[in-house]
């Protein structure tokens, strides 16, 4: 039924400076999707040559996840770019560019590794946050995290209706 569903997207990342005006905008959405590049571990920002790129994706996905406007609102993650991350992971190690990981350079760990900080930074327990890791051009793939991000919106909404 994903064809049939209506998504609105909004591409929040921009400038630093921009980010945090979009908040009230959005109060009162079912779900965010938010888009990380888990391939990414080993980059650094445009704009700071001396900020990692997954360190910058923490701390904005941080900065909506407990956003007081949004306490209720899943977050739905997507953790895309397996295939290159999985290429990356042969010749970088993370640890490289995050010391405090000390487990196997496998595509399992790491892809954990980067899933529980994610997860770690919700301040909110009654918050529900859903992790999918993803190959944007396996579109088999994107079609069934669709149906599942449409069956968790539908989830929170028949919750919120105490249903």
């Amino acid at each position: 039924m994903v064809e049939k569903k209506v998504f609105r997207i909004f591409d929040v990342g921009g400038q630093r400076g921009e980010r945090k005006k979009w908040a009230p905008y959005f109060d009162d959405v079912d779900a965010i999707i938010y888009l990380v590049a888990i391939s990414s571990y080993d980059q650094v920002c445009l704009e700071d040559s001396t900020t990692n790129r997954m360190v910058e994706s923490m701390n904005l996905f941080d900065s909506i996840c407990n956003h007081p406007l949004l306490k209720m609102t899943e977050m739905i993650v997507f953790m895309n770019k397996i295939d290159l991350f999985k290429e990356k992971l042969e010749k970088t190690p993370i640890s490289q560019y995050f010391p405090a990981y000390q487990g196997p350079n496998t595509y399992e760990s790491c892809s954990e590794y980067f899933a529980s900080r994610f997860i770690a930074l919700n301040l909110f327990p009654e918050k529900s946050i859903y992790l999918h890791f993803t190959w944007a051009t396996d579109t088999k793939q994107i079609k069934a995290v669709l149906a599942i991000v449409n069956h968790s919106i539908l989830r929170g909404n028949l919750t919120k209706a105490g249903l």
